[in-house]
This record gives C-alpha cells, structure tokens and sequence, in this order.
C-alpha cells in the first residue's frame, strides 16, 4: 500500500500518541520542515484529503461533526489494521536505487 509522505507522517503521529485519538490541529506541523510550504487554506485541504484518503483505507477511523453537505474531521484514531502498518512504518527505509557495476581485474 504506498501512502504519501504527509500520510505517513500522519500514522507515525497517531502511533506515538499514548491517548488513541489525536486532534488533526498537529498535522500541519508536517509542513513546518518544507521549504515552500502551500497556502494555508491548501494546506488545511490536503490534510482533510489526506485523512479521508486513510479512512476510505480503512487504516483510521475519524471523528467529527456532520452537516448535510459533509463531515467535518475533528480527530483521528487508529484501527488496529492501521496499528499494524503503523507498526511496520517505524522499521521502513527507503531503497536507494544502487545499480551493481561491474569491476574488470
């Protein structure tokens, strides 16, 4: 499953937390270490996005209010399947990708 940078940094967020809830304020911090960091109404657009895309994964499960438009995403918890990939991101690196030369004697 290939989640996107902010979507992992979302999972590691949620892991780490000893309450099992956390509030999406704390998201926006992903964008503190960017260098051009988006507007902030984007940025508050792709954190919903971004959410929604977990919870349609069924990784989250999200609390908020309802309208009859849409829902409004307050917090965020993990399910125990999101625990499990949350679990196997901390041991995740990434791949350079080496080509093997090769060497004449």
């Amino acid at each position: 499953m290939r989640l996107s940078p902010l979507q992992k940094y979302v999972m590691r967020a949620c892991y780490f937390t000893p309450s099992r809830s956390v509030a999406r304020v704390g998201f926006t911090k992903f964008y503190d270490s960017q260098k051009q960091k988006p507007k902030k109404q984007d940025i508050v657009n792709i954190i919903t996005k971004s959410l929604e895309s977990l919870i349609d994964k069924e990784l989250m499960t999200g609390y908020g209010v309802r309208t009859s438009q849409k829902w409004y995403i307050k917090e965020v918890k993990l399910t125990p399947r999101g625990r499990k990939l949350g679990r196997k991101l901390l041991g995740e690196q990434q791949e350079l990708p080496f080509k093997l030369a090769k060497v004449k004697k």
